[in-house]
């Protein structure tokens, strides 16, 4: 099961946001909502937010418990 979500006109170059986002591409959920929690990057807020969204959009719409 996928959920996804986007954020459109972030204020960052997508460089430093990939680097954020390869970190925790293909990791649990908790795992990498803690490691953003901790990071001290901009891209770790924007990306966070996106993740949280992920998971209440995949909550809301699948009906999936995450």
């Amino acid at each position: 099961m996928e959920a996804r979500a986007m954020h459109k006109g972030a204020r960052i170059s997508p460089q430093k946001a990939r680097l954020v986002a390869d970190q925790v591409r293909g990791m649990a959920v908790g795992r990498a909502e803690s490691l953003l929690a901790f990071s001290d990057k901009k891209a770790a807020v924007l990306i966070r937010k996106v993740l949280l969204s992920a998971v209440s959009n995949a909550e809301n719409n699948l009906g999936a418990d995450v």
